[in-house]
């Protein structure tokens, strides 16, 4: 790969050089850590500070950042600058507990919007492209993140936002939309409006598609890519990090390459905090290495991941991330199984006959755990045989019961039963009272 087709030739370098730059930034980072009220009180308690930064594995001694300190210290207990050089906040909702908040300063801003423009670069998008954001507006950073680095690329921007399903197929034939950013889940039930519509997904001038906001299965973009007729890139990001744009698929779309001169990965058992060799499944651990409001030293994602082992044919050295199998926090418990949304999902979608929206449903049974899989068919196979849908039914618990050691009922539905969602799908009700 030549330097010419690199957005920046960081993205190539080797992994001596590469190793240097990430060690005088893990210096920098912790010096400027140590600013922030929660790490100046905890480095010194600890006897931390740059100096024990000798090489990068000196980084396992620094103890593990958890969501929950964010919530302990909220609002300010860890912003490392004074107040008045932040230029943005981003806020989490708070629905599972306290609040969130990540204060950026202008060179947090610039660097992020940098970093994403690096990654849509990587996948094509130039000046003269028409770049339509489906990604909420606001205090989330999915929208306001792409839209800034598809801005830096000089691309024609488009903020729709999410929602109003029509009015986004319209203004893709109207603008001529090239690449678009959507929730997997939406651009599945985008599908749905394009046939309410009579308009033929393929016949739009699409190129390519970024993926984003909620882990989906190999077999769910395997669909949205033949639908829509166009790759679909993944994108990895947390608020916690900026957004959007902490790692990105290349052409290739063998693995995400992390940013790793902007961001450190470790790969941990959830269970014991060790690392994992590359290419075993465990909880992804990242340092910011460029933050100057908030950085976050060994920051805990929750999401559930591995390091790809060996080089990227596309020539980047940056190491790649496999596809995000989910969050340690969206597992659910059966009858004492652990369980995790996306297994189920990875069944549905390898099976033709399952239309596009599924939903699990938790509830009891007298004093028992029920699991209850309720599915969309297409339009051909719900209104067939009584015997055949009786068949597939049967067929499509026994597949569940060998990936997540539990018979769950299956309720097939005919499609458009399943309310669609514009925002990010709602995969799991859970009805069971304590």
């Amino acid at each position: 790969m030549a330097l010419e087709d690199l957005y920046d030739p960081t993205e190539a370098l080797n992994p001596e050089a590469l190793e240097r730059l990430q060690t005088d930034r893990l210096r920098w980072t912790v010096a400027q850590a140590a600013r922030s009220p929660h790490y100046g009180k905890l480095f010194a308690e600890r006897g931390l500070d740059p100096e024990s930064i000798r090489e990068l594995d000196d980084l396992r001694h620094f103890p593990l950042t958890e969501k929950q300190d964010l919530r302990d210290s909220y609002p300010f207990g860890f912003l490392a600058v004074p107040k008045d050089e932040v230029v943005r906040l981003h806020h989490s909702s708070g629905t599972t507990g306290t609040a969130t908040a990540v204060c950026h300063t202008a060179g947090d801003v610039e660097r992020w919007a940098d970093l994403v423009a690096r990654c849509l670069h990587m996948v094509g998008l130039r000046r003269g492209d028409v770049f339509q954001n489906m990604m909420s507006y606001g205090l989330f950073t999915g929208g306001l993140g792409l839209h800034y680095g598809a801005e830096k690329l000089g691309a024609f921007v488009i903020p729709m936002g999410a929602g109003n399903s029509r009015r986004q197929i319209e203004f893709m034939g109207i603008f001529g939309t090239t690449a678009m950013h959507i929730i997997p889940s939406y651009a599945m039930a985008l599908l749905g409006t394009c046939e309410e519509m009579g308009v033929e997904p393929r016949s739009l001038p699409l190129r390519f598609a970024v993926g984003g906001a909620e882990p989906y299965s190999e077999g769910t973009r395997t669909r949205l890519q033949e639908a829509w007729g166009i790759p679909f890139h993944n994108c990895y990001g947390l608020s916690e990090m900026c957004g959007p744009g902490v790692a990105f698929e290349c052409p290739v779309q063998q693995g995400l390459h992390l940013w790793e001169d902007a961001y450190l990965g470790e790969v941990i058992d959830p269970e014991t905090g060790d690392r994992v060799v590359d290419g075993e499944e465990g909880e992804l651990v990242l340092t910011s290495l460029t933050r100057e409001a908030m950085p976050l030293i060994r920051y805990r994602t929750r999401d559930l991941t591995s390091f790809t082992p060996g080089p990227c044919p596309c020539g980047r050295t940056h190491r790649r991330l496999s596809r995000i199998q989910g969050r340690t926090d969206d597992m659910f418990i059966v009858r004492g199984v652990n369980i995790f949304p996306l297994q189920i999902e990875r069944v549905l979608m390898s099976m033709p006959q399952v239309g596009r929206n599924y939903v699990i449903v938790l509830d009891r049974e007298g004093y028992a755990d029920r699991l209850t899989v309720r599915v969309e068919l297409n339009a051909d196979v719900f209104f067939g045989e009584l015997e055949q849908l009786q068949s597939l039914r049967e067929r499509m618990a026994d597949r569940l019961r060998r990936e997540i050691m539990v018979r769950p009922r299956i309720e097939l539905v005919e499609p458009g039963t399943i309310p669609r969602q514009e925002g990010k799908a709602v995969r799991v009700i859970d009805e069971r009272k304590d």
